[in-house]
């Protein structure tokens, strides 16, 4: 009876470590902080496009006022992402198989490798737990402009009154979205959800092998992207492989003449400057 006392006891605390290091962002971060402190393991990083050298010469005039502001050595940051190798029935009822990059600091998926642009509304799904019934709400009004009435959710949806009233309470409680009126619209400024898996690659990504420490600690779990990416993306779609890959960020630092520093994040995929640099200071 002991031993089986023991073995549910370990169960249960396994269980519960691994729940609050897929649902927790504060557990996982101090988990991969140990774990990078034990093992300076190797990594897979996208192969930079530009060097910090390119980048400081293009946009010089900009980041230097004048002669008496001066470069820092730069330094690399690596910032997470799930590739995922998936499939997906399109509108002409064809297998489609493509790849999605999901950014696992903002936790939104990327929309083409040009202008780096991304989501915005997964999210806040991925944190309100959301479920599948719900993401079809989600769904129907993100394709329609963001705000619909009940009747017409009803109809596009095809279900009974009672059925979208309980979906339409859980995501009013979620707080994905809000009721003006008869009618609900998505409670995001400027949402923008993607209707195919997929992310536009126009140039082939190249991946190597890497070790460093100067990885950017992961916000969200590939468990949680996986969730929210079949919630969204419907029954008939799969993924079929998924890999961690970094992106590398340049930080290109300038001394003022006070003795002050300003730095700034570039992506050394595209060579433009990125906004995130709260999440960068960790």
């Amino acid at each position: 009876m002991r031993l089986l006392i023991t073995l549910a006891t370990l169960g249960a605390l396994g269980y519960g470590g691994y729940w609050a290091y897929e649902n927790k962002p504060i557990v996982r971060a101090k988990v991969d902080m140990i774990i990078d402190m034990i093992h300076n393991t190797e990594f897979h990083t996208l192969e930079a496009r530009f060097t910090p050298e390119q980048i400081m010469n293009v946009y010089r005039t900009l980041l230097l006022k004048d002669d008496k502001h001066r470069f820092q050595p730069a330094t690399t940051k690596f910032a997470p992402y799930l590739m995922m190798e998936v499939k997906y029935i399109n509108a002409q009822a064809e297998t489609i198989e493509s790849i999605i990059l999901w950014d696992l600091i903002e936790g939104e998926m990327l929309l083409n490798t040009t202008q780096w642009e991304k989501t915005h509304g997964f999210a806040d799904c991925i944190l309100a737990n959301i479920r599948k019934n719900e993401f079809r709400v989600i769904n129907a009004l993100a394709e329609r402009g963001g705000t619909l009435d009940r009747e017409h959710l009803a109809r596009i949806l095809q279900v009974e009154n009672e059925q979208l009233g309980n979906w339409l309470e859980k995501c009013l409680r979620k707080k994905l979205i809000v009721q003006v009126g008869n009618s609900f619209r998505l409670h995001l400024q400027k949402p923008l959800l993607a209707f195919q898996p997929r992310t536009k690659i126009d140039e082939r990504l190249v991946t190597k092998s890497l070790r460093s420490k100067d990885k950017i600690r992961r916000k969200f779990s590939d468990t949680q992207v996986r969730r929210v990416a079949e919630s969204a993306f419907g029954p008939d779609f799969a993924v079929r492989k998924t890999l961690i890959v970094y992106l590398p960020i340049y930080c290109i630092t300038v001394e003022n003449p006070d003795g002050s520093v300003h730095t700034s994040h570039w992506n050394a995929l595209t060579g433009k400057e990125i906004s995130f640099t709260a999440l960068l200071e960790q």
